[in-house]
């Protein structure tokens, strides 16, 4: 793993940290190849049963590196230089979109660009007081790239999302909560050790049920009511059949709390 891109796993949580703090966390080739490739662990891995997604330093994420950008579109064109939209931004959203565990953004600073995309994409955003949100591309001349035309409008609506895109503002911490874009939002000071909590509690869950939880809803959105009925009957034998579901129902009738085995 690159060093922009740092990885851990420790009781079934994966902590993958964005490590390029002097340039704002900036999504440079390298930091992109790593980040894909720390994601693609996470979900192969049976070890993992959560993710838990933040930066270090001031930013989350700013997005593209533009500064080595341009590099790319002096030496080669637009086409060519976009071709990281392929190779990087798309494998890293669907990681974050389709992985069957829970990934949680922990949102310390600034998030713009494909950097607000990836947290778009996660399950669940919880944001420093001092976090903002930057849709940014319309003000580089850019459409959205990240699955950012998939994620906004689910989050806050066609109409709001089609205003934050072609108006790109700093969303700052307590519009983005009242938006949606935020599930939580705690002081700055607070946010590494919330984030793990939270995170944390997920890795300690029923895996096979959160995963079946992020299918249905990712089906839901885009099917009528009889095929989603149907998508969670499917859905329900599944999570139905797994260990932890025994040993949840156990737990209940004992009056006991489960230990869940990710299984």
């Amino acid at each position: 793993m690159a060093d922009t891109v740092l990885y851990d796993v420790t009781e079934g949580l994966a902590t993958i940290t964005l490590n390029r703090p002097d340039a704002m966390n900036a999504l440079d080739d390298e930091t992109k190849g790593a980040l894909r490739d720390a994601l693609r662990e996470a979900t192969d891995s049976e070890s993992v049963r959560a993710v838990l997604l933040t930066g270090n330093g001031r930013a989350f994420c700013v997005g593209q590196d533009l500064k080595e950008h341009m590099g790319a579109l002096r030496e080669s064109g637009g086409a060519t230089a976009l071709g990281t939209v392929e190779e990087h931004y798309n494998p890293i959203t669907r990681a974050i979109a389709e992985m069957p565990k829970p990934v949680v953004a922990g949102v310390n600073g600034a998030a713009a660009g494909a950097g607000a995309g990836f947290a778009f994409a996660a399950d669940y955003r919880l944001l420093a007081d001092s976090a903002a949100f930057n849709t940014a591309f319309a003000g580089v001349a850019l459409s959205t790239d990240s699955g950012m035309s998939w994620s906004l409008p689910r989050l806050v609506g066609p109409g709001r999302a089609m205003d934050l895109l072609l108006f790109p503002r700093n969303i700052k911490a307590p519009e983005a909560l009242e938006l949606g874009l935020a599930n939580r939002v705690v002081p700055a000071a607070e946010l590494a050790a919330e984030a793990l909590s939270v995170a944390r509690q997920l890795a300690a869950g029923p895996t096979v049920a959160y995963a079946a939880i992020k299918e249905s809803v990712a089906y839901g959105a885009s099917h009528d009511l009889v095929q989603t009925l149907a998508k969670e009957a499917e859905l329900q034998r599944r999570a139905g059949s797994s260990k932890d579901h025994t040993i949840a129902v156990e737990a209940f009738v004992h009056k006991e709390k489960p230990r869940y085995v990710g299984q």
